[in-house]
């Protein structure tokens, strides 16, 4: 078992972007490593194109919301991320964003602007290698990769690819095409973004 974690994730999307499929893929990682995990769909609906956010609590927490000016990350799937979202990120929160530009993210209209805001083309990856729906896969798999602070590596989340790999097994194994294409695109994101981040 790894070393005891607390951490709260908010993860935003709009439905269809598997949004509720990444928190449990990383709640699963979670438990599979021996940690408490408290989830839940805070609000939103998850038809196609309305906007849903997942709470994520790993460790020794109470209550699955998080509270306002809590949550140590953010993982957005879309650029635009609602205002509403945005008021629970802490102080020393990291955001990892699906997009192209880079994002600004401090809209003034709440407490705290992250410590770090990382972006990735994740839908431009997702589309080269030939599974657009993937999207959320690389995004997981950039925010794995690990973020650089100068000399300094951080790996937000604390679960690492093999973790994610391996629910990803437990769950597909009967269904190598499904399989194969999600580990193809979290590995995708993990690796072009490590490789990014290598660059002098």
């Amino acid at each position: 078992m790894k070393q005891a974690v607390r951490q709260q994730i908010v993860i935003s999307g709009v439905g269809g972007q598997g949004v509720l499929f990444v928190t449990r893929l990383i709640a699963e990682s979670a438990i599979n490593n021996g940690f408490r995990v408290l989830a839940s769909e805070a609000h939103g609906m998850a038809q196609r194109g309305g906007t849903v956010v997942s709470h994520l609590k790993v460790g020794e927490f109470e209550s699955p919301l998080i509270r306002p000016l809590a949550a140590d990350g953010l993982l957005a799937l879309k650029a635009d991320i609602p205002d509403a979202h945005l008021l629970f990120m802490g102080p020393d929160a990291w955001a990892v964003v699906n997009s192209l530009a880079p994002v600004d993210l401090d809209s003034g209209k709440r407490g705290q602007q992250p410590a770090a805001v990382y972006h990735y083309d994740c839908d431009g990856l997702a589309a080269d290698i030939g599974n657009v729906k993937s999207a959320n896969l690389v995004l997981l798999g950039v925010a794995i990769a690990g973020m650089s602070h100068g000399d300094k590596i951080d790996t937000p989340l604390f679960c690492s690819i093999d973790d994610i790999r391996h629910v990803l097994f437990e769950r597909f194994s009967q269904n190598k095409k499904i399989l194969d294409v999600s580990v193809r695109a979290l590995e995708a994101g993990y690796d072009r973004f490590k490789s990014m981040r290598k660059r002098p």
